[in-house]
């Protein structure tokens, strides 16, 4: 509850009060039943309410039917959501995107939203009354922009694919900074990067991926990105809209998973950001885990900053505080040493492709990858036999 009023205020609203109900068997017509739903009533009259927020996805029906019990506007937990990200979308494809999920989220509501006219009756020959009519014209209109906005957002895609070829034609080393949602990915990215990108201690204030580049000492430069935040039970129409920003985790080098140290739910934000890194694909990339906000409880992490390990000496987790800068100088040890091993695992493969007999290409390959190296013998001619 407390997130769902940090939603709330994310989107502009002020938040009143709460009303818990206990778990039980859903009513299908109002969600909460009857009595609760008097109470609710009773309660936003007296904090003269104007909106009620529902932390569970609410059907078509039981919102219509919530709306018209109480006298106020409903929304549910994923319209919320929704709403916030149109406010804070700021480039071209983080628009479009916003506008898939909020056309697909419509599409799911039209369900018997005429069901007022179905009494009516059309004229002669006709079945449908005009309910069945205005429902089909509306599914109509928005699957066509829906279509529409898919083939645009492939476009902004197929961009960005050609961006991320021209950095593995370089070798650049890629990381991508995911976690869950007020975790200080901004904040961390501004003080490795010196972006300057929009960083405030609410949830979902950037929407948009931005890249820019960070030189490491005796390794290079090497290619930062931040990305979306997550949440739990993120609506399905964003994770299927938002692919495009999410290709730049799927196909990063490395991913720094900033968790909010100081949380007392650290654990169970960390399992809801694995579950959607799972969902999307990007489960067995490298990552490191980094502990941030440790100087809001120097009681708790007395040690200050500090790097660990796993048993093969591989960087596992760093703790440290994005705002002050303590602990930067251990990010960039480990992301100096995670760029020079990722350099060695590319040389090996090169060399073991160059190694492969030929007839060996003739074996089916279960993916393509996605870089301007992969050219298995060009030049090789063939015969009728061959086939």
């Amino acid at each position: 509850m407390a997130e769902l009023s940090l939603l709330a205020d994310s989107a502009g609203s002020i938040p009143t009060t709460s009303v818990i109900a206990r778990k039980g068997k859903i009513d299908p017509a109002l969600f909460i039943g009857s009595g609760k739903a008097n109470e609710l009533k009773r309660v936003m009259e007296e904090q003269d309410a104007e909106l009620a927020i529902f932390n569970h996805p609410l059907s078509p029906t039981q919102q219509r039917n919530l709306e018209r019990h109480l006298g106020r506007h409903v929304m549910d937990r994923t319209g919320l959501i929704l709403d916030i990200f149109s406010q804070r979308a700021q480039s071209h494809i983080g628009k479009t995107q916003v506008e898939l999920a909020q056309v697909r989220y419509r599409m799911s509501r039209l369900v018997r939203a005429w069901s007022h006219l179905e009494r009516q009756r059309g004229g002669i020959g006709v079945r449908g009354g005009p309910g069945e009519t205005q429902m089909e014209l509306d599914r109509r209109m928005l699957a066509t922009k829906a279509k529409r906005l898919e083939s645009e957002l492939e476009k902004l895609q197929r961009q960005q694919r050609t961006q991320r070829r021209a950095r593995q034609r370089k070798d650049i080393f890629s990381v991508s900074l995911v976690g869950y949602t007020n975790a200080g990915k901004s904040t961390l990215f501004n003080a490795l990067t010196k972006a300057g990108t929009y960083a405030a201690d609410q949830l979902f204030a950037t929407l948009d991926t931005t890249s820019r580049k960070v030189h490491l000492e005796g390794i290079g430069t090497i290619v930062v990105s931040d990305t979306v935040g997550f949440i739990r039970d993120l609506p399905h129409q964003l994770v299927e809209a938002f692919r495009a920003t999410l290709d730049e985790t799927i196909h990063a080098d490395l991913i720094l998973h900033v968790i909010d140290a100081c949380s007392p739910v650290a654990r169970e934000q960390k399992a809801e950001v694995e579950a959607v890194l799972e969902e999307i694909g990007a489960e067995n990339i490298p990552r490191i885990e980094v502990m941030n906000k440790i100087d809001q409880m120097p009681q708790t992490f007395h040690r200050g900053a500090v790097l660990e390990r796993d048993n093969q000496g591989f960087p596992s987790q760093v703790y440290l505080s994005a705002k002050t800068g303590l602990g930067l100088d251990l990010l960039r040890t480990a992301l100096a040493e995670c760029s020079q091993m990722t350099d060695r695992i590319r040389v090996e493969h090169n060399r073991a492709k160059k190694q492969l007999a030929p007839d060996e290409f003739l074996e089916p390959l279960p993916e393509r990858p996605e870089t301007s190296e992969f050219n298995p013998i060009s030049n090789r001619s063939y015969f009728s036999n061959d086939a």
